[in-house]
């Protein structure tokens, strides 16, 4: 029919492929590290030449730059933290959220919030996804206390440290996770004395 806008086959496929690289990607890097991710191991297992790789990513650092966007992506699709209706238990609520997902796929933890790859840096674009996620997860906390950046800072400090910890020393245990209670505790203090 004339007037009605075709679809667009060729950017369908392309977009296919490369979320498929993505996965992909993602399970190797799970299964090997990060750093163990092989571009020739990609694309046997993607079925496919290692050259042709290079026309959906051009680099092995924009593969990662489009894992590191995706895995902002899953952070928004997630269901948002609970905002409470004080400090506590909002901060717990958020704090309790990040941590679950840290924890519950410690690859996409590295890349999101380590520097373990030489080299590589979040493009622009991708950059703007983490930001974007991470207003996201602290917004129910900010409705009920002004935060400053320095409430921030401390707050991601503490609890990527529970997470780092726990990813290092106690995979798949409790140890350091369950003090979340506890560090929460230590950062009301210093909150509630800025609640509107």
């Amino acid at each position: 029919m004339l007037g009605k806008p075709s679809r667009d086959w060729r950017s369908e496929r392309r977009a296919a492929a490369r979320r498929e690289i993505v996965d992909t990607a993602w399970t190797l890097a799970r299964e090997h590290g990060l750093a163990g991710l092989s571009l020739r191991d990609l694309a046997r297992r993607l079925g496919m030449a290692t050259p042709s790789l290079y026309s959906y990513f051009d680099s092995k650092h924009a593969l990662y730059d489009a894992m590191f966007a995706d895995g902002n992506r899953a952070i928004l699709a997630m269901e948002p933290p609970a905002q409470g209706n004080d400090v506590p238990t909002t901060l717990r609520n958020v704090v309790q959220l990040i941590v679950q997902f840290a924890v519950a796929d410690p690859v996409r933890h590295q890349l999101l919030a380590q520097r373990t790859i030489a080299g590589f840096e979040p493009s622009a674009e991708a950059y703007a996804l983490a930001q974007e996620a991470y207003d996201w997860l602290f917004a129910p906390l900010r409705a009920v206390v002004d935060l400053t950046q320095e409430d921030l800072d401390l707050i991601t400090a503490l609890m990527t440290g529970l997470i780092n910890q726990q990813l290092a020393n106690d995979p798949g245990g409790t140890r350091w996770i369950r003090l979340i209670d506890d560090a929460v505790d230590l950062l009301v203090p210093r909150l509630d004395v800025r609640v509107p």
